[in-house]
């Protein structure tokens, strides 16, 4: 309970009371109107319009499939050794296959058109324990060097 001058008489006056007992001037009327607003309370929280932004949001199409791209050639990892073969996927959960050179019964390559053009290729790998085959890697660089040298390995 603070106190306040009247502003009609000059007296002090409880901030709580509805009128000055001295001379009946209205005081809960004043105290309301010189009220300040708390100084945490929020009035307006203001963000910059989305036309601000327009730019990016025409072209993010451009910069989405290159992130899609670098992660999905991240994932794939094929190395060839000296009498195995390697094969790692996966970029936050990996996956492991390896591969004995002299268990592989067949090496396929896949190429369209346009795939040949860029001498890139599908390459599939069987092997003997089954039917079905068993791995597929899509968009190896010059597929016939990589098929030459897994078979190199297996006769070597």
């Amino acid at each position: 309970m603070a106190l306040m001058d009247c502003p009609e008489c000059g007296k002090e006056v409880s901030t709580a009371a509805v009128t000055c007992p001295s001379c009946g001037f209205p005081v809960a009327a004043q105290v309301a109107q010189t009220a300040q607003p708390a100084h945490d309370t929020l009035l307006a929280e203001v963000r910059p319009s989305w036309w601000n932004f327009f730019w990016y949001l025409c072209f993010c199409w451009l910069i989405v499939p290159l992130i899609v791209a670098w992660a999905r050639r991240k994932s794939v990892v094929l190395r060839i050794y000296p009498g195995r073969i390697t094969l790692e996927r996966g970029l936050l959960s990996k996956s492991y296959r390896e591969f004995m050179a002299r268990d592989i019964r067949s090496i396929e390559i896949d190429q369209g058109l346009l795939a040949r053009m860029a001498r890139i290729g599908d390459l599939t790998i069987s092997t003997a324990a089954t039917v079905d085959p068993d791995e597929e890697i899509g968009g190896i660089p010059d597929p016939k060097a990589v098929r030459d040298l897994i078979l190199a390995q297996r006769q070597g």
